[in-house]
């Protein structure tokens, strides 16, 4: 493959550039099928064999993320540089800096990638948030608790995704006992709040500080993953257009470049409150591959090669449902023609070579009237995808 050209960071990478990407999940996945459709090459860097990411790149590096000499490989051969995932090491991003423009930048991301500091940054900018204490040992627990009360969540400052390094605490004993559990790494106490909904706003950012932002989303959970985003979030205009005006600001603040999701707290009075900041394409955003005139992919392309943002509008009300390693029976794959013999339902399969529980494995689309009716057709289909799975 021949090596990309590093162009001033004004102008504006055009196909056939190099563009690379660092991990190789599902998000790296579509984010890769956009940029290939749209003519440039794509390198994936992921320490996977079976990164889903590779079945469609041009070149896979398969090697650690902290690895140097496959990072300097990386940056040599790229114009631009990207990444899927918030926890991938800052130091790596700044590393390929060096080499080539890489948005976002570390700085944001090593913001994002951290409750403490993401929730101390939030603050700061006079964004609200749950009440937090942030908790660097033991001996901060029963401050943190007089302090936010019970009940509340403890949750691990770093690497806590899907439901996981979270715990409920309703005595300073339970805290204890999360604290050890969690390995007594430092950990953010949030209050647990009573929650009207949850929704979440995808938003890009470009070199120039231009910002578009999506519609809100209408997010449910199950076992502290996504099980389903409704679009237009069922919500009123002023709360949804506060959140898309809160989600870019939050970009702003960042200074960021890129494409990212802020996902917020709807509570009593119809307060919204910043819960995290994604710095990344969302799960919930996965809506705007079939139903926006411009995905969130493409424009993650757009944003990371200087060009102008496309546009974020919704063509047609949807609803989006995860498919997790729980839908496959004993034996065999789930019955796929429950959702492929619906005309307004779109399949997106990953790749996965493992079916496991609470594994994201895919996720489908309908197409609706309205959001309610787009819900209703969902969940029907999930319900024969997965007959054998009680909810």
């Amino acid at each position: 493959m021949s090596t990309s050209p590093i162009l001033p960071p004004a102008t504006p990478l055009l196909p056939p550039a190099t563009l690379g990407m660092l991990g190789g999940g599902q998000l790296g996945r579509m984010f890769t099928t956009a940029a290939r459709t749209m003519g440039y090459n794509v390198i994936v860097l992921d320490p996977d064999p079976h990164s889903p990411a590779a079945d469609f790149a041009n070149e896979h590096i398969c090697a650690s993320f902290t690895d140097r000499t496959a990072l300097e490989t990386l940056g040599k051969k790229c114009a631009a540089i990207t990444t899927e995932f918030e926890n991938v090491d800052a130091g790596s991003m700044e590393f390929l800096a060096q080499l080539c423009p890489v948005r976002p930048s570390g700085k944001s991301v090593a913001i994002a990638q951290n409750r403490i500091r993401e929730k101390s940054f939030l603050r700061d900018n006079g964004l609200g948030t749950a009440p937090f204490a942030a908790i660097h040992s033991k001996e901060d627990l029963g401050q943190a608790i007089r302090m936010i009360g019970t009940p509340a969540l403890l949750k691990t400052s770093q690497f806590g995704y899907d439901g996981k390094g979270q715990a409920t605490i309703n005595s300073l004993q339970d805290a204890m006992t999360a604290f050890e559990q969690m390995g007594g790494k430092p950990c953010v106490l949030e209050q647990r709040l009573q929650l009207k909904t949850e929704i979440s706003v995808v938003v890009a950012r470009d070199i120039h500080g231009n910002t578009v932002a999506y519609p809100a989303a209408e997010n449910s959970h199950v076992n502290g993953i996504l099980d389903i985003s409704i679009v237009p979030a069922r919500i009123s205009s002023a709360l949804s257009q506060q959140a898309n005006l809160v989600a870019q600001e939050v970009a702003k603040k960042l200074d960021y470049c890129g494409v990212m999701a802020v996902e917020f707290f709807v509570v009593e009075g119809d307060q919204l409150l910043v819960n995290e900041i994604a710095p990344r394409p969302h799960n919930s955003g996965h809506y705007t591959m079939d139903a926006c005139l411009t995905s969130q992919f493409d424009q993650q392309v757009r944003a990371m090669c200087g060009l102008p943002l496309g546009d974020p509008r919704l063509l047609s009300p949807v609803a989006m449902v995860n498919i997790l390693g729980n839908a496959w029976p004993v034996t065999g794959n789930p019955p796929w023609e429950a959702i492929l013999n619906e005309s307004r339902a779109k399949l997106h399969l990953y790749g996965k070579k493992e079916a496991r529980t609470g594994r994201k494995m895919g996720h489908f689309t309908c197409l609706g009237s309205s959001a309610s009716v787009a819900a209703e057709l969902a969940l029907s289909l999930q319900r024969k995808l997965q007959p054998h799975v009680t909810r």
